[in-house]
């Protein structure tokens, strides 16, 4: 990830906002970046972009975290937004989502491809003209039996996922921290183990 004196790395959570979908699946994104906001030290302001944003440092990088304030199939604009707002360009924004294709608990992660069906990364792709940006794959697994994957993403963690759960947001954001400090294959050594 290059490193531009004084200019920061924009990180995105992605999730839908209210109360309703605090605890969903599809709020992985959020999670992470609210424990990413408790390491800073800060508190999310409402920004003009329409998001939530924390300006400060991680990993010894000037960060800007952003939460859109949209829903998430509409999220593009908020993130494109927030990215011209800081003059971060796609190379230096990392989106961190929830991941379907990955078993809960796994974190992957990745620079550019394909959205796999997710609906954030397609409206990101979409608005910013590109698939050259770093992803922080939090997997959620597969739904049960015949479950259609939209309704499993937007269902709380299960009870014994909970169990886990603060542990799998920890590795998250150390992702985003390590991605920050030694670049993406330091980062993917160090995460793509389990």
């Amino acid at each position: 990830m290059p490193e531009i004196e004084g200019e920061p790395v924009l990180v995105v959570g992605l999730g839908n906002p209210g109360p309703r979908y605090v605890g969903n699946r599809h709020n992985a994104g959020f999670l992470v970046l609210d424990e990413l906001a408790a390491r800073i030290g800060g508190k999310f302001k409402a920004h003009k972009a329409n998001a939530e944003v924390l300006e400060g440092r991680l990993a010894g990088r000037r960060v800007a975290l952003a939460k859109p304030r949209s829903f998430m199939n509409v999220s593009g604009g908020p993130v494109v937004g927030t990215a011209r707002f800081f003059k971060v360009t796609p190379d230096r924004m990392i989106v961190v989502h929830d991941e379907l294709d990955i078993p809960y608990g796994s974190v992957r992660l990745k620079l550019g491809g394909g959205e796999n069906g997710h609906n954030g990364l397609r409206s990101i792709t979409k608005s910013l003209g590109t698939k050259d940006y770093y992803r922080i794959r939090f997997g959620v697994g597969r739904p049960p039996g015949r479950m259609d994957p939209a309704d499993f993403v937007l269902r709380d963690f299960s009870p014994t996922e909970r169990k886990e759960i603060a542990f799998v947001i920890d590795r998250c954001a150390d992702a985003v921290e390590t991605l920050l400090s030694g670049g993406l294959e330091a980062a993917q050594n160090t995460f793509h183990v389990d």
